[in-house]
């Protein structure tokens, strides 16, 4: 069992939305439900999870901008005011904190 809690952000509509509108290459509509197939996880202090709310409003504008850079490198596509009421019209957070590994090998932490 890890000392970590997990959050995982889930998409909302209006977010679907404007990767929709902000596609700048005219691809076919993407569904929610593509969209949430896989999401982001990011592993946070367990004692965080007990101050989920707070950790968020610290911490949205880094996972805000992970997330958009996830769909377009191109910050001009970018909704311009980034504000914690948007992101959380934007994106669900499940938050798990139970963290079982069940490989049995250390953990390696990789530079991105």
């Amino acid at each position: 069992m890890l000392n970590r809690a997990a959050i995982i952000i889930k998409y909302k509509q209006p977010a679907v939305d404007w990767i929709n509108d902000a596609d700048p290459y005219d691809t076919p509509g993407i569904s929610i439900e593509s969209v949430n197939s896989e999401s982001h996880v990011y592993l946070i202090d367990h004692d965080d999870a007990e101050v989920l709310d707070d950790w968020i409003k610290l911490n949205y504008e880094a996972l805000f901008f992970d997330e958009l850079m996830g769909w377009y490198t191109d910050e001009s596509l970018w909704p311009k005011k980034r504000t914690l009421s948007l992101f959380k019209k934007w994106f669900h957070i499940e938050c798990h904190t139970i963290i079982l590994d069940t490989v049995g090998t250390p953990i390696v932490s990789e530079e991105i």
